[in-house]
């Protein structure tokens, strides 16, 4: 059982539990409920947590917690409230008509950002999800960074607009080099990567125009793209990366003046843009009066026998036409939402003014807990570690695959956490994904990562949010068995 259903359902148990004691009467102490449920402290005290918010208890320090009285006062109001569960529900049904648009319902655009961030039943093995298993991440360091960070002078304070001088310079170092082209002040500091998405898209290109996206590409580009009111334009990609000449025909053929792109371990397929197509992205956008949104997710995931990383993009531009993004967020903890948009001249300016309007700035204690976290020793130890695990998984994933499911898999790059896998002629990725839930394993069909039309049906496999490489390897046994049962129908 993980933590999250363990909080639901103590919570739930003690609910119950509380509202049929007497106004006053003491809760069993902490160690009493720990027992009895079979849970861990933590567990027990977001669960109180949760029923003081609601009101039925009350925690005296030093004395215990206490049922509350049946109706309470709110502070700012007067008005009296009824206990959990006793409000008659309204009649919503007015909410259809003012939220009627052209656009369609909000919610299909978001859908594939629900679908990677859905935490599977205890008993399913998560081969779905970008994040790393929370034993992969350096939970200790973050731990104590967020408490050396809480006691630093002003920590509370509120910090610059476009985030802490230091950080914003340490974030211009690791994205340009010492010597390179990306200062401090190039930089402006998001609430992760998918918000630097968000800013990039809204100020770089006018609702209604062209955004020109790798095919296939990671979904949440193409939620952002099109929540803007732009309209993705897909360009294939090969083992290479994006296809230079048919980016230059779409550029010609479209007017876009924006270009997203993974360049490194690209979210599905992994590949790596090759030297030469480098040197072209960056003159093509160039010749078209374009930018190119450079984002730079999977950095921090290179895997322990990967060759040397090539530079970002930005690194080598000089004409301001690599708009760079960066997150530690896979790497650290999916809690640790601090990204980093790099940019310059008007094009910076844009970013700042849309990001200032959305969320002012991005809470400095977080920044200050990052700070802490990559000036300290064990942050270089915790890459490695992790470098090493991916690897193994990676490894363990491959054998599995080549050995149940022959012919599924096309090039990868040791990097990243994630395989694309090409499924057999006339399988359904859709419905292979529901029938694989069914058996105890959940991965991503494809569809999702095409802005058009996909020429062929797809999986996403993910090595890195499940607990172990035997789990990883079970997971593609399971697969195995459901695809046999799709495929004979």
């Amino acid at each position: 059982m993980n933590e999250r259903s363990s909080v639901t359902e103590l919570t739930d148990s003690l609910r119950r539990e509380v509202e049929r004691y007497p106004e006053g009467r003491k809760l069993p102490s902490s160690r009493a409920l720990m027992e009895r449920h079979q849970v861990s402290p933590g567990t027990v005290s977001r669960a109180i947590a949760v029923l003081a918010a609601e009101g039925l208890v009350i925690s005296r320090p030093g004395a215990g917690v206490f049922r509350a009285a049946a109706f309470t006062t709110g502070p700012a109001t007067g008005a009296s409230r009824a206990p959990a569960g006793t409000a008659r529900p309204g009649d919503l049904s007015w909410q259809e008509i003012a939220l009627s648009s052209e656009t369609g319902p909000r919610d299909l655009l978001a859908a594939p950002v629900f679908a990677t961030l859905r935490v599977p039943p205890p008993d399913v093995i998560d081969l779905n999800s970008g994040y790393p298993h929370s034993s992969l991440l350096p939970e200790r360091l973050l731990a104590a960074a967020l408490a050396r960070a809480g006691r630093r002078p002003g920590a509370w304070e509120r910090p610059p607009t476009d985030g802490l001088t230091e950080l914003r310079g340490w974030f211009a170092r690791d994205i340009g080099g010492h010597d390179g082209p990306i200062a401090t002040g190039d930089v402006l500091l998001t609430s992760g990567g998918q918000s630097g998405l968000t800013v990039a898209m809204r100020s770089l290109a006018a609702p209604g125009a062209p955004v020109l996206v790798e095919s296939p590409t990671y979904p949440g580009i193409l939620a952002v793209v099109r929540a803007a009111g732009l309209r993705p334009v897909p360009v294939p990609v090969d083992a290479d990366g994006v296809r230079t000449d048919l980016l230059a025909e779409a550029f010609e053929a479209t007017r876009a003046r924006v270009f997203v792109c993974q360049p490194l371990f690209q979210n599905p397929t992994g590949a790596v843009l090759s030297p030469e197509r480098r040197t072209e992205v960056l003159r093509i956008a160039r010749a078209a009066g374009a930018f190119v949104v450079e984002d730079d997710f999977s950095r921090l995931l290179v895997h322990a026998d990967a060759p040397a990383l090539p530079r970002p993009l930005a690194a080598d531009d000089r004409d301001g036409v690599v708009v760079h993004l960066r997150s530690l967020t896979k790497a650290a903890s999916p809690n640790l939402r601090v990204g980093a948009l790099t940019a310059r001249g008007p094009a910076l300016a844009r970013l700042r003014a849309t990001q200032v309007v959305d969320s002012f700035f991005v809470p400095r204690p977080l920044q200050e807990a990052t700070l802490e976290l990559v000036a300290d020793p064990g942050w270089a130890r915790h890459l490695r570690a992790l470098g090493t695990e991916l690897r193994n998984r990676r490894t363990a994933a491959v054998a599995a695959l080549h050995r149940e499911l022959p012919g599924v898999l096309g090039s990868y790059r040791p990097g990243g956490y994630h395989l694309w896998l090409r499924l057999p002629e006339g399988v359904d990725d859709g419905v292979l994904t529901a029938a694989a839930m069914r058996a105890g394993v959940q991965v991503t069909p494809g569809r999702p990562y095409h802005a058009a039309e996909p020429p062929a049906a797809n999986l996403r496999l993910s090595y890195a949010a499940a607990e172990n490489s035997a789990q990883v390897v079970e997971g593609v046994h399971r697969l195995r068995a459901v695809l046999d049962e799709v495929a004979t129908g």
